[in-house]
C-alpha cells in the first residue's frame, strides 16, 4: 500500500467522493487509492486503452502527486538511490502545497521555479497533467514483481526488508513469504530474528481476514454506479442495494442488488458484462453473481413487483432482525420471509403459498373476466332484440344490466382473500404497518432493541446528513493535509457549511509535520485574518488536534491552548500500553480542562489495526463529568467511537462531533459515513454539536 508521511494519523489517501454524489470533480478511484488498487487497475487497460482514455480530463495536484509517492516507493523497491527516491517525494509535497492553480503554472512555464521541482521532474508532471499518465511510470511497475508491492500492506514490512526478502530469499508472493516464515528461514536473516518473523506471520494472517470485507466507503463507491446502472435499464420497474451496506456497516461482505423487472434476461446479462468483473460466478434465471478485480462479490437478485418489499426487506435486515420479525408475524398467525406476508396456517412453505394465492388469484380474475364478458354479451343480445320487435327499449337498460354484473363480478374478484392484502404491500412501511410497527430505519435493523421501540413509539428521530453545519477535525498542508488552509475553507464554503475548524497537529506527531508553538499562532492569526476579510462565506474556527502524551499531559502548555477555539485531544503513539494505563492516560488529558472534543477514542485503522485497549464506560464518565464531546470520526478507515457505543453514551448524556478527519478537500465529504454511523448509535440531531448554526456554535464554545 503506498505509504504516506504520517505512518499512524491517516490512511492511505482515499477517494475524494464516490462520482455518484459529486460527478463534476471527482476522479472515480484510480489516482486515489493505495498503490496496489492503482497497479490492478492499469492491469485492466488493452493495448488502445490509456488512463486519459478512462479518465477523459485533466489530472489535478494531488493526483500527480500521488503518482509521484507511488514512484518513490516503486524506486525503493527497487533499491535506486535514497536521493532519487526523495526527490519525488519532496516533489509530491511541494505540489500539495500550491496554492496556484498547477495548469496556470504549467502554462506559463513557471513549473521550475516551484522549490524541489526539476527539469526532469517538471517534464513528468507536466506529461501527467496532460495526457493523464506517464510512461515512465508505467515501465517502472511492469519491472516490479506485483507480489513484492502487496507485501507493503504487511505492519512492519518497509521498502527495505522486502528487498531483502526478495534478494536473499527470492521471495516474489506472499504465499511464499508465509512459508519462508513457516519454515524459520525468515527469522534466520540479518536485521529480522523471530520477533519480526511472528509479526509478518501475524499480519499475513490479518490481511487475510481483513481481505473478506471491505470498507464502506469503498464498497459504495462501487455500488453506486450498479445502482444507477439497473435503474437505467428499461426493463426494471424498482432496484436498491441491500445488506450491510444499506445498514450502514462499517465493512462490507459483499454487495446485495433487490431488483423488480418485467424481463430477466437482459438484466441479468448487463449485470455479468460490467467491466472491472474478474469472475462471474453464478448466472441463472434469477440470480447472478460476479467477483471484481478488487475481490468485492457482488449479487443479484431478480423478483416479481409485489415481491419486491419483502426481498429487500429481508436482505437489508441482520439475521437477529429477521428472525424477530418472523416472530412477530407468527404471533399474529402470519408467516414472513422474502416472499411475502401470508397465513401462518396450512401446508407448504411461505413461497409455496405465495405462489399459490397468485395462482389463485390470477385464476378468479380470468374466472371474473369470462363471466362479466358473457353477461355483457347476454345483455347486449336481449337490448337488440327489445330495440327491433318494439323499438322502445332505451339504451340505459342495458347500461343498468351490465353495471349490476360487474358488480357482482367484482364481488366475486375481492373475495380473493390474503393475497390482495399480500400483493398491497408495496413498501417496506407498508410492511411494518402489517405487523403493527413503524417504519424502521436500514440502519437500525440489528436486532437490537430496535423493534421493541418500534412498538412501544420511542424509536429516534434519526439525524440526517443535512443536519450538519460544519466539523472541527480537519488537516491542511501545515501539518500532514493535501490542501493549503485556503482550499480547505474554499471546499468547506463550496459545500455551503456555515463554519470549519482547522485542527493539524501538534508538535509530537513529527511524522506528521506537527506544528510548533510558533507555527501554532501564527496559523490563528492567519485564520482570523481570513476571518476578518470575509473571503469566504464559511467561518472558520483555529483549532489543534493535540497530542495525549504517554502520561496523560497534553503537548501544548495551558498558554497556548488557551488561544485556540476549540481543543481535539487524540492519542498517535505508545499504543501498547495495558488497558488501565491508556484509560488513565486519556482521563488525565480530559481532567485537564483544556480538552473540548476526544479525538477517534481507540485509535483503530479498520482493515489495517485493531484499536488499542481502552475501557470505554470509564471514558464516557470522564467525558461527562469534565463536559468532554467525544468524536465520531467519520474517516472510513477509522469510524471511532464504534456504534456499538453511541447508544448508552448518549443516554448518559454524552455529546458527539461528527468530523472528517480531512486530509484534503475531498475527504470533507467523508461526513456521510459519519452520518451513516451516527444513524447505527441512535444518535438525533440534538446530540450532534455541528448541527448548531453558527452563532450557536460560537456562543457554546465561548461558554464551556
Amino acid at each position: 500500500m503506498t505509504k504516506f508521511r504520517s505512518t499512524e494519523r491517516h490512511p492511505p489517501t482515499a477517494i475524494s467522493k464516490p462520482f455518484c454524489i459529486r460527478p463534476k470533480n471527482v476522479l472515480f478511484s484510480y489516482f486515489s487509492r493505495p498503490l496496489r488498487f492503482r497497479l490492478q487497475l492499469c492491469s485492466l487497460r488493452t493495448s488502445d486503452l490509456s488512463l486519459s482514455a478512462l479518465f477523459p480530463f485533466t489530472v489535478t495536484k494531488n493526483e500527480i502527486a500521488d503518482i509521484l509517492t507511488d514512484i518513490a516507493v516503486l524506486l525503493e523497491l527497487k533499491g535506486e538511490n535514497p536521493f532519487k527516491t526523495r526527490a519525488y517525494q519532496t516533489g509530491a509535497r511541494a505540489l500539495e502545497s500550491l496554492e496556484e492553480d498547477l495548469g496556470t503554472i504549467i502554462a506559463e512555464a513557471r513549473l521550475q521555479e516551484i522549490k524541489g521541482v526539476g527539469e526532469a521532474l517538471a517534464k513528468k508532471i507536466i506529461e501527467l497533467h496532460t495526457t493523464g499518465k506517464l510512461r515512465f511510470y508505467e515501465e517502472l511497475k511492469a519491472s516490479i514483481p506485483p507480489g513484492l508491492v502487496e507485501m507493503l500492506e504487511i505492519p512492519g514490512l518497509g521498502a527495505k526488508k522486502i528487498i531483502a526478502l526478495h534478494q536473499k530469499l527470492g521471495i516474489t508472493t506472499i504465499p511464499e513469504l508465509a512459508k519462508a516464515c513457516a519454515d524459520g528461514l525468515v527469522a534466520g536473516l540479518t536485521g529480522f530474528g523471530e520477533k519480526t518473523q511472528d509479526k509478518i506471520v501475524a499480519g499475513i494472517k490479518n490481511r487475510e481476514s481483513y481481505g473478506r470485507r471491505h470498507i464502506w466507503w469503498d464498497a459504495f463507491a462501487v455500488a453506486e454506479p450498479i445502482l444507477a446502472g439497473l435503474r437505467a435499464l428499461s426493463a426494471v420497474q424498482r432496484a436498491e442495494h441491500a445488506g450491510s451496506l444499506r445498514r450502514g456497516m462499517e465493512t462490507v461482505g459483499d454487495l446485495d442488488f433487490i431488483v423488480a423487472a418485467t424481463e430477466v434476461v437482459p438484466v441479468v446479462e448487463w449485470f455479468t458484462t460490467r467491466g472491472g468483473i474478474k469472475e462471474v460466478t453464478a448466472k441463472g434465471d434469477t440470480k447472478a453473481s460476479v467477483r471484481y478485480e478488487s475481490g468485492l462479490q457482488a449479487d443479484l437478485r431478480i423478483v416479481p413487483l409485489e415481491q419486491f418489499a419483502f426481498a429487500l426487506h429481508h436482505f437489508t435486515g441482520s439475521k437477529d432482525h429477521n428472525v424477530q420479525m418472523r416472530q412477530r408475524a407468527l404471533a399474529r398467525g402470519l408467516s414472513l420471509s422474502e416472499w411475502g406476508l401470508v397465513p401462518a396456517e396450512g401446508e407448504g412453505t411461505v413461497k409455496d403459498k405465495v405462489v399459490q394465492l397468485n395462482v389463485g388469484a390470477a385464476d378468479s380474475a380470468k374466472s371474473a373476466s369470462s363471466a362479466t364478458n358473457t353477461e355483457q354479451a347476454k345483455s347486449s343480445n336481449g337490448a337488440s332484440k327489445l330495440e327491433t320487435n318494439a323499438g322502445v327499449a332505451k339504451d340505459t337498460s342495458a347500461a343498468s344490466e351490465v353495471a349490476k354484473l360487474q358488480s357482482k363480478a367484482s364481488t366475486r374478484s375481492s373475495v380473493v382473500p390474503k393475497v390482495s392484502d399480500h400483493r398491497k404491500i408495496a413498501s417496506e412501511a407498508e410492511l411494518f404497518a402489517a405487523l403493527d410497527l413503524p417504519f424502521i430505519a436500514p440502519e437500525l435493523r440489528e436486532g437490537l432493541g430496535e423493534i421493541e421501540a418500534a412498538e412501544g413509539g420511542y424509536l429516534p428521530k434519526l439525524i440526517e446528513h443535512t443536519d450538519l453545519r460544519g466539523a472541527f477535525h480537519n488537516h491542511t498542508t501545515a501539518s500532514d493535509g493535501r490542501n493549503t488552509l485556503n482550499e480547505m475553507i474554499g471546499a468547506a464554503d463550496a459545500l455551503g457549511w456555515e463554519y470549519i475548524g482547522i485542527a493539524d497537529h501538534s508538535k509530537a506527531s513529527f511524522q506528521a509535520n506537527g506544528l510548533s508553538e510558533e507555527r501554532l499562532l501564527q496559523q490563528v492569526a492567519d485564520i482570523q485574518k481570513l476571518n476578518t476579510s470575509q473571503r469566504f462565506k464559511t467561518h472558520v474556527f483555529a483549532g489543534s488536534e493535540c497530542d495525549i502524551l504517554a502520561d496523560g499531559r497534553l503537548d501544548y502548555d495551558d498558554s497556548t491552548l488557551a488561544k485556540l477555539d476549540y481543543v481535539v485531544a487524540s492519542v498517535h503513539n505508545a499504543f501498547a500500553q495495558s488497558e488501565a494505563d491508556m484509560t488513565s492516560r486519556i482521563i488525565r488529558a480530559m481532567e485537564s480542562g483544556r480538552v473540548t472534543i476526544l479525538g477517534h477514542l481507540t485509535g483503530r485503522l479498520l482493515q489495517r489495526r485493531e484499536g488499542y485497549p481502552v475501557n470505554t464506560a470509564k471514558i464516557v464518565d470522564a467525558a461527562i463529568a469534565n463536559r468532554v464531546v467525544i468524536e465520531l470520526n467519520a474517516s472510513p478507515w477509522r469510524l471511532d467511537m464504534d456504534w456499538r457505543h453511541w447508544r448508552r453514551a448518549a443516554e448518559r448524556g454524552v455529546l458527539c462531533a461528527i468530523n472528517p478527519d480531512a486530509h484534503e478537500m475531498g475527504s470533507l465529504d467523508f461526513m456521510r459515513t459519519g452520518v451513516n454511523v451516527a444513524r447505527k448509535g441512535w444518535l438525533t440531531r440534538e446530540l450532534v454539536i455541528n448541527t448548531k448554526p453558527l452563532a450557536e456554535m460560537k456562543e457554546w464554545l465561548v461558554k464551556r
